[in-house]
């Protein structure tokens, strides 16, 4: 049993009051088994129907999960563990790109829809992210991979009450971000690319503290269905990435 992924009594203390409780019918089966399970099949990354006896039908775990994607119940989870901090002095932003499964294609309204992009590397799924100093992501937006930085950067920060300080890489450096940012009361610590005819200051001790965002990917990687992208369905890949972050986190 010790191979096998389950919520500790302290998880599922914060965890359990956040579940939905409008059951209709019949009374749903343990859900601390079901959840333990669905964990434990995105961080192995292997088939629904590869999953453990021990938690139960392996057609409920997969149920459960597609079910409770469609109704935004795990990002909501994330939102609402994420969402009780107060909001943090400094913030971090970047993006990573999720090579995208072969099997992951085919789904109802063309890979645009789904946040899949072509990219040199081939298919991609781009996943931005805002997180605090201590690498704890509090905002999470999928995009297809060909999707520039820039162009989301203002929707995953406003998402958070300004903040005194934003680190970011290069990729950022956009003039129209920075004079956003200073309205909102916000240093930007970029640095500016070398053909820019105007080199902005910044903080370079606070930049060096941006390798918090780069472990925080690293470790959400570290589940096999983000590392890679097996899921059609937008809804279940960002469901996936919202339960993985809440139970590495936030719980």
């Amino acid at each position: 049993m010790s191979d096998f992924f389950w919520f500790s009594d302290a998880q599922w203390e914060r965890i359990a009051p956040l579940l939905p409780t409008d059951v209709r019918g019949k009374k749903r089966v343990d859900d601390r088994r079901v959840l333990s399970g669905i964990v434990h099949a995105l961080r192995c990354g292997g088939r629904w129907a590869d999953c453990a006896d021990v938690y139960g039908p392996k057609k409920t775990l997969y149920n459960r999960f597609v079910r409770w994607s469609e109704r935004g119940i795990w990002e909501g989870i994330f939102s609402a563990l994420a969402g009780a901090e107060d909001a943090p002095d400094r913030l971090f932003i970047d993006s990573s790109c999720i090579k995208v499964h072969r099997c992951a294609g085919g789904g109802k309204g063309g890979p645009l829809a789904h946040g899949i992009g072509f990219t040199k590397g081939g298919r991609n799924t781009k996943l931005h992210a805002v997180c605090d100093a201590k690498g704890r992501p509090v905002v999470l937006i999928l995009t297809p991979g060909n999707v520039h930085d820039c162009k989301v950067a203002k929707r995953c920060i406003e998402a958070m009450p300004p903040s005194a300080k934003l680190v970011a890489d290069k990729g950022y450096d956009s003039q129209a971000l920075r004079e956003w940012l200073d309205e909102r009361g916000t240093e930007a610590v970029i640095p500016p690319r070398k053909n820019r005819k105007i080199q902005y200051d910044y903080d370079k001790a606070i930049y060096k503290q941006r390798n918090v965002i780069e472990r925080m990917f690293c470790r959400l990687k570290d589940w096999r269905r983000i590392a890679t992208r097996f899921d059609r369905n937008v809804k279940n890949f960002m469901s996936a990435i919202a339960l993985a972050a809440a139970v590495i986190w936030w719980l």
